[in-house]
């Protein structure tokens, strides 16, 4: 049986993080509000509890805690800044305001040893940690000792080695703390003693026995973008139950160049799974004639798909089962605290709504990975590097791309600019080394100078960002002669653009906000 550490979220903008280094550590771990820790706990079995940190005080009325039983397990707890300071709360300790803020790089000093510094921190040794606190421990329950000071927490790292309980102001997960992901396998492997045998091998194999075990002799519909989930699930399915699964493949007009032949011809001749592709671009392209709202856009194509993708699933005979591409950070999103910003920010990147429509049961079977995991199994699954190392490209495709009204023209005039990009980079060698690169057609058009003549064409604009998990993002600091070269291919050879603009704003990888 795999080794499972429980993740406790009291709200943290970076808990994703934490699953992710423990999963680096070759160790499956989850990600449970601390609000519905009872409903799993016994059965997800934990051999240890990792203790978000979260906006709240822990010493104002009906702040987030965890539940009492936790602490009588008899496995080990690591609290990370607000899970610290809930966790010495909760034992007997006492948490306060302090005037004395810390955010951003701290210097910790090492007072003395512990078995979470095993092999990492000396004792006197200084090291550089991430912080993000304005409360702090001041008197630490009994049992702890003080094992690290900071100049804004005096109980910065606090230890109960008997009962196994680590407390940490600091953020290890982040980049930030150069050593933090040695301590969160120090914790895990050592402490909580996990195997560290969590393998995308292993995953696959386990992952078509459930595939069979839940889906019988049944057949299952697949949506085939020919995105990395979709592909990645697409294959899975099919080496799980062979011919019991069909993929519908919809062509909304909205594609990047080329796309739509290149799944058709991998899916259906490589992998010879049935497919059954539609070109709906007419339908598609016809009802967002006039509309220039972004959300609007996003709406229609997510209704429009809905309607094609049922017809198409109901002229290939029915199904009992909906095979989805859901991620892990968007179980943790449906799970995690009300009034939050991610169904605005998914609507970006989403035509589905499938479930609540269609009376099928799903089959989900990446929901426990990150999308680099994703790749990772795509890669054992023998899926070709061009598609698993694909940059991310929204449900909406073209049209979040086009701010304004989206019409067949704009998208061929897009289509040939991105594609003249894309080309550009991978000749350079850079396409590994961005997160996601993409054209816009501004709605701006200028006057220019081509030749002896005048132009009133349209203004392009060029994104690229790097990003290791997707949820922040620096642009790519291209040189001068590539982005000079890039902008000449473009204007020489795309009729309707006289002008290339390049973005060097940080911002989260999919944005848009030309719109």
């Amino acid at each position: 049986m795999t080794d499972k550490i429980l993740i406790i979220d009291f709200g943290s903008q970076v808990t994703q993080l934490i699953a992710r280094r423990v999963r680096e550590a070759g160790v499956y771990s989850e990600i449970v509000p601390f609000n519905k820790v009872d409903a799993v706990l016994d059965a997800l079995a934990p051999k240890g509890i990792i203790l978000s940190g979260g906006p709240a005080s822990v010493y104002d009325t009906d702040t987030p805690r965890a539940p009492e039983r936790i602490y009588t397990l008899g496995i080990p707890i690591l609290g990370i800044c607000y899970g610290q300071q809930s966790m010495c709360a909760r034992l007997g300790g006492r948490v306060s305001n302090s005037d004395h803020y810390e955010f951003g790089r701290a210097e910790l000093e090492i007072t003395a040893e512990c078995r979470l510094f095993a092999g990492v921190w000396q004792t006197g040794s200084k090291q550089q940690v991430w912080m993000s606190h304005g409360d702090r421990v001041d008197e630490l329950p009994p049992g702890f000792k003080v094992v690290a000071t900071s100049e804004g927490a005096p109980f910065a790292v606090s230890v109960d080695e008997d009962r196994r309980f680590y407390g940490v102001m600091f953020h290890p997960e982040v980049v930030h703390t150069p050593d933090g992901g040695a301590l969160l396998r120090n914790f895990v492997i050592d402490i909580c003693t996990c195997k560290g045998d969590w393998t995308m091998a292993a995953f696959r194999e386990e992952k078509i026995k459930q595939i069979k075990a839940q889906v019988m002799g049944g057949k299952v519909i697949c949506g085939l973008s020919g995105g990395v989930d979709s592909s990645v699930v697409a294959v899975l399915l099919h080496q799980a139950i062979g011919d019991q699964l069909t993929c519908v493949f919809v062509d909304h007009g909205l594609l990047r160049q080329g796309e739509a032949e290149e799944v058709v011809n991998l899916f259906r001749e490589h992998y010879h799974i049935n497919l059954i592709p539609t070109d709906a671009s007419t339908l598609f392209l016809g009802r967002l004639e006039g509309v220039r709202d972004p959300e609007e856009k996003r709406k229609i194509i997510g209704q429009t798909f809905i309607e094609v993708f049922e017809k198409q699933a109901a002229a290939a005979g029915g199904a009992e089962f909906l095979a989805q591409g859901t991620l892990y950070p968007d179980v943790i999103e449906s799970v995690s605290f009300a009034g939050g910003p991610s169904v605005t920010i998914k609507s970006h990147h989403n035509v589905g709504g499938l479930p609540d429509v269609m009376k099928l049961s799903l089959v989900e079977p990446l929901r426990e990975l990150f999308k680099d995991e994703v790749r990772a199994l795509g890669r054992e699954l023998g899926l070709p590097e061009a598609l698993v190392g694909r940059h991310p490209f929204p449900g909406p495709g073209l049209a979040i791309r086009i701010p304004g009204e989206v019409t067949a023209e704009k998208c061929e005039i897009l289509r040939k600019a991105d594609a003249i990009y894309l080309e550009e980079i991978r000749s350079a060698g850079l396409y590994d080394q961005i997160w996601q690169a993409f054209a816009v057609l501004l709605p701006v058009r200028t006057v220019g100078v081509m030749g002896d003549g005048r132009t009133y064409d349209y203004v392009c604009g060029l994104r690229a960002v790097t990003s290791t998990d997707g949820m922040t993002a620096d642009y790519y600091p291209f040189e001068q002669a590539f982005l000079g070269r890039v902008a000449t291919r473009i204007i020489n050879q795309v009729r309707g653009i006289n002008r290339v603009v390049y973005d060097v704003t940080s911002k989260p990888p999919g944005t848009i906000e030309w719109e």
